[in-house]
């Protein structure tokens, strides 16, 4: 009887072709003497991560390749890996080879005890360390722990770690309450258990990236603000929708400075300088929803892109007649409650452009 799979290492990758086969290398190595599977999840690099993968899977039975189409994010290819193997506990671990493949056998046997349901490697304990940060990202990490701590269930020293080991029945059980979320899929794995789960650290040091670049970045520190959101109000309000929202009220700031500057500051037709600023502020929040809020399913090459704008500006020009509407007919139902009309109006008029832009817009592709 052959031995039976004890460990799939998940490794979510996006442009990570040079380190493939050291990462490979280096966990045949460490996992020496264990049965183990490794499941890579690309988000279709351009630079060929995934045919890197799978030139080695087809020599080594261990290595698998999902490779996701239209779709991104590391929480996302997280619990999709996760998902996707027997093994009875799972490992993620970055591929840029700045986690400690070394520590993998030893957090695998503090799982074997039936005391323990997650293994985490922790910079923030002792004999720990962050490597060669400079100031500035260790005071953004410490502030980002700070934060997690409002949502999280236990007193965790490193609840931004990226590299941990969990037991792949917690993680599908609660797989379907996952948001799903930015890049630290550890933060919502524990803040959606609604037992405690059982934690320990282990110390590691971080390592510096020799290859590839790093994908931190605003937009990676937006993602994370969002998690948090999701996690603390996202029941009341989804986060998809008041992100939406947001960028709604940035837009209204935007038509604002734009006909103020046509009209009074270049003497433009005011109807004219309306339709310019109305384009303006419409542009603008098809963007910013494209790269924020529809992250996950941004549209992409030019095609898409105006075909999205198009039918973006025809959801919310239907919107605005839905906003007018109701609020005239609201105030004259309430016999000149103008305040309140006006913002019920805008909220129809918001709640039709999020619904129809998230089908007919982001939804097709």
């Amino acid at each position: 009887m052959a031995d039976l799979l004890e460990l799939a290492v998940v490794i979510p990758t996006f442009n990570e072709k040079a380190n493939v086969a050291t990462l490979i290398a280096k966990l045949d190595q460490a996992l020496a003497g264990r049965n183990w599977e490794a499941i890579f999840v690309d988000d279709d690099s351009p630079d060929g991560t995934a045919d890197a993968a799978r030139a080695i899977a087809r020599l080594d039975k261990r290595v698998r390749v999902i490779q996701r189409i239209g779709r991104r994010g590391l929480s996302s290819a997280c619990i999709e890996g996760m998902c996707a193997t027997a093994a009875p506990v799972v490992a993620v671990i970055d591929g840029d080879l700045q986690h400690d493949e070394t520590l993998l056998p030893a957090m695998l046997d503090l799982l074997k005890t039936d005391e323990t349901d997650v293994v985490i490697g922790s910079r923030f304990v002792s004999g720990g360390c962050t490597g060669e940060w400079d100031s500035d990202r260790v005071a953004k990490s410490a502030l980002a722990t700070r934060m997690s701590r409002r949502v999280l269930k236990c007193d965790l020293n490193d609840p931004m770690s990226g590299f941990f080991m969990i037991r792949t029945d917690i993680v599908r059980r609660l797989a379907p309450s996952l948001s799903a979320i930015g890049f630290k899929i550890l933060l919502d794995l524990l803040t959606a258990s609604t037992t405690p789960l059982r934690f320990v650290e282990v110390p590691y040091t971080f390592r510096c990236r020799t290859e590839g670049e790093s994908k931190l970045d605003h937009v990676v520190a937006m993602e994370y603000l969002i998690a948090i959101y999701d996690r603390m109000f996202g029941r009341i309000v989804p986060v998809r929708f008041a992100m939406f929202s947001a960028i709604g009220v940035f837009g209204v700031g935007i038509h604002m400075a734009v006909l103020t500057a046509l009209f009074l500051g270049f003497g433009t037709n005011f109807v004219v300088g309306e339709i310019v600023a109305t384009l303006a502020a419409l542009t603008f929040n098809f963007f910013l929803n494209n790269a924020l809020t529809y992250r996950d399913r941004r549209l992409k090459g030019w095609r898409q892109l105006v075909d999205g704008w198009v039918s973006f500006a025809v959801i919310c020009s239907v919107g605005a007649v839905a906003n007018v509407g109701i609020a005239a007919f609201l105030y004259e139902m309430r016999d000149g409650a103008w305040a309140a009309s006006a913002l019920s109006g805008v909220l129809v008029g918001a709640v039709w452009n999020y619904a129809l832009s998230s089908k007919f817009t982001w939804g097709r592709y």
